[in-house]
């Protein structure tokens, strides 16, 4: 066990959204801890599935973690690259087109419109909230954001479907890596900002707000790993 990560002690996907953590934390605390007098309490476990959760459940320390977690694969990867060089280099023409072609129809099919999409969400979350803060508790004004709030549900399902349309080519994978944690992220943040227009909990906007800042973010990361392979 001790060589377990995170994502398998709370026994999720790390593609699991903020959501499936915490229900998955609970049920797991549930079950292993010293006071529900189960067989499968086990004071260890509980340990483990507290330390594991208090990194996963903020957006801040689970990018942090998903990043060095990342950094070994990078570097076994990079190796295999390398020693596959002499081959690569028997082959080069044939070997570059088929990448080229590939790169480009990743590109066009899913980078491209994936990016818009989650480009449009983020970037009029600013101006809709500002609108929406003239008198929140306003119906048109409301209204008028949760509109706003169903394109984005519209939008992210779209991007969803067009990011699994097409497989990456492997010199992109950092890139696609960096575009589905942004996608997961927007669709986080909308399930908050959503919840807010329930109940007028200033939390759920502020939640919501940090999710798109950090979605932003891993867009312009994205961008500038495709850059370096461009």
């Amino acid at each position: 066990m001790a060589s377990c990560n995170h994502y398998q002690v709370l026994e999720v996907d790390p593609a699991a959204t903020q959501a499936e953590i915490k229900k998955a934390y609970r049920r797991l605390a549930k079950l292993f801890h010293p006071d529900s007098h189960t067989r499968a309490a086990n004071h260890e476990q509980i340990t483990r599935l507290n330390a594991a959760y208090e990194v996963l459940k903020d957006p801040k320390q689970r990018l942090s973690y998903d990043q060095a977690q990342r950094e070994p694969l990078s570097r076994s990867r990079s190796d295999q690259r390398q020693s596959a060089s002499a081959q690569v280099y028997r082959q080069p023409t044939q070997t570059a087109r088929r990448t080229e072609i590939q790169l480009q129809q990743w590109l066009k099919q899913v980078y491209r419109p994936v990016n818009s999409h989650l480009d449009t969400i983020i970037n009029q979350l600013p101006s809709e909230i500002r609108c929406l803060s003239a008198d929140p508790y306003d119906d048109d004004l409301m209204a008028d954001f949760q509109d706003y709030l169903a394109d984005c549900r519209t939008r992210i399902e779209a991007a969803q479907s067009e990011f699994q349309s097409f497989p990456n080519p492997g010199n992109v994978a950092s890139v696609a890596a960096h575009l589905y944690y942004c996608i997961n992220h927007v669709e986080d943040g909308i399930e908050e900002l959503e919840r807010f227009t329930y109940c007028y909990d200033d939390q759920y906007l502020t939640t919501g707000r940090e999710l798109f800042r950090i979605s932003k973010k891993l867009c312009s990361e994205a961008q500038a790993a495709l850059n370096a392979v461009l």
